[in-house]
């Protein structure tokens, strides 16, 4: 280090003339761990016995203890609104909702990773042999996206084998149904109520090949709908205490998914519809910092709050086809990378997928809710089949 300082000296020249700014130094009369400790106190505020911590972006952040700390991971999770979600997903889910501990992000990943239905219901992974073709919509439910999951064994205990699933293209807000069975009356009668008297006559209805979806005003569907079925099923497989009452689940599993950030758009589907995030029952009993500003605030005050939240909704809008444009071409190049185009010809050799007897012997192959249903039928059967032995 000496030998490298002297041959840089040496190759400054120096004048007379030119005056040098010495250099300052100076020495902390405490560790400098004691300087950090003063930073984070400057990051704190206490009103009354609760305390804030203040955020990079100047956003309060109430501090938990440990109870409410496991309880908030707890109702996150896998409470009314929780979607099981990932320990990252977890911790900015969390400060989105104002609460804040300082080991957060490592107990959110411990808590996920422990969880065992997040263990039992994890994704599979197959890479498509064509590349990715994205859709995108103009503005908000101009695009319907339409599909079925079904048939679910065993069904509901009202009956009902299937839940009819539609998603908005632009803010990803989905609206679902059970059904006995699904027919042309089922899917006009669904489009309807849940479709056009709530948001109007949609200019493009898109779904799959379906017989009851099998129409001339309708298009071809694409994998968005796919995705949401696919989140709706994990959903509704999580949230189900009995194989028979995953039907009673189907509001709470809406209201979660609508309320948890999509990655398509970087907002949640209620804030690009109603222009404000929803208030969780979590929320109410231990109350965050936008309930307890809205407490102190006028009727006036709150509804001119209000119209200034739905004044700038259009600009929240505008920037979530821009994520989304952003999200969809990185999601391209991602994907077309490891797509590897398959060719067949006549006389080629392929394997084929060997069926058990039970998938053999049914008309249909069960969807992946149903059989993790009848595999919690299975269990239970067990369980009490023990206890009687003894």
């Amino acid at each position: 280090m000496a030998d490298a300082l002297a041959t840089l000296s040496s190759l400054i020249q120096v004048n007379d003339e030119s005056n040098l700014r010495p250099i300052q130094m100076s020495i902390y009369e405490v560790p400098a761990h004691c300087y950090n400790v003063e930073e984070e106190r400057s990051m704190s505020t206490l009103d009354g016995e609760i305390l804030y911590k203040r955020r990079k972006n100047q956003v309060l952040l109430r501090c938990v203890d440990e109870v409410e700390a496991k309880k908030i991971l707890e109702e996150v999770h896998e409470g009314v609104c929780g979607t099981h979600a990932n320990g990252l997903m977890m911790a900015r889910q969390i400060m989105r909702f104002g609460y804040y501990w300082s080991t957060m992000e490592g107990d959110c990943i411990r808590y996920a990773k422990k969880c065992h239905k997040c263990q039992i219901y994890g994704d599979r992974i197959h890479v498509l042999p064509s590349p990715l073709h994205v859709m995108t919509s103009p503005w908000s439910f101009s695009m319907w996206g339409m599909d079925v999951i079904g048939p679910i064994s065993p069904k509901a205990s009202n009956g009902h084998r299937f839940i009819f699933v539609a998603i908005d293209y632009f803010t990803k807000w989905v609206e679902a149904a059970s059904y006995a069975s699904i027919t042309r009356a089922t899917v006009v009668r669904f489009l309807k109520r849940e479709i056009i008297c709530r948001y109007g006559m949609p200019e493009r209805i898109i779904s799959d090949n379906a017989k009851n979806l099998n129409n001339t005003a309708i298009e071809g569907m694409n994998g968005a709908v796919e995705a949401a079925n696919k989140n709706i099923k994990k959903i509704v497989a999580k949230m189900a205490v009995t194989y028979k009452d995953w039907h009673k689940k189907l509001s709470f599993d809406l209201l979660a998914y609508r309320t948890s950030v999509r990655t398509s758009t970087g907002a949640t589907p209620f804030s690009l519809v109603y222009g404000m995030e929803a208030v969780l029952p979590i929320e109410v009993e231990i109350p965050s910092l936008r309930v307890l500003s809205e407490l102190n605030l006028e009727e006036a005050e709150w509804i001119q709050a209000r119209y200034d939240q739905l004044n700038l909704i259009e600009e929240k809008r505008l920037k979530a086809i821009q994520h989304g444009m952003i999200y969809q071409k990185r999601m391209m190049r991602a994907y077309d990378k490891w797509v590897r185009p398959r060719e067949f010809q006549e006389g080629d050799l392929v394997l084929k997928k060997t069926l058990s007897n039970a998938e053999r012997s049914s008309r249909k192959v069960e969807t992946q809710l149903g059989r993790t249903l009848c595999r919690k039928k299975g269990l239970l059967g067990r369980s009490s089949n023990i206890n009687r032995d003894g």
